[in-house]
């Protein structure tokens, strides 16, 4: 389950990774190239490079809490704009995990 307070602040990487990544390895990638702390009040979402597979990590207090969600058919509708990383809100975060597209440029801000 996640969290839905509107407060937190959801970055998507903008290229995809290798889903073999685990929290920690996820972690050192937020910090080194998105120069973000990971600890933060923060998600961020990371697509595998078939489009079909998605992880969200998130810090917890004390620890760090990693999603997991692997299509059984199709794929996942991800916006691909430049830079490292962009950010969208909670609601379009549910929406794209629900398989809405959000290519929308309106919708969409790098940072």
């Amino acid at each position: 389950m996640l969290i839905t307070s509107p407060d937190i602040a959801v970055f998507v990487a903008a290229q995809t990774i290798d889903m073999r990544k685990g929290c920690f390895s996820l972690a050192a990638l937020v910090q080194q190239e998105f120069a973000l702390d990971p600890k933060g009040n923060h998600l961020f979402v990371f697509f595998g490079k078939g489009g079909a597979k998605v992880k969200i990590l998130h810090w917890d207090r004390n620890g760090f809490v990693m999603t997991y969600k692997c299509l059984a058919e199709g794929r996942f509708r991800v916006p691909r704009i430049g830079g490292k990383k962009y950010k969208i809100s909670m609601s379009d975060l549910n929406l794209l995990l629900e398989g809405i597209d959000l290519t929308n440029k309106q919708r969409l801000r790098a940072v």
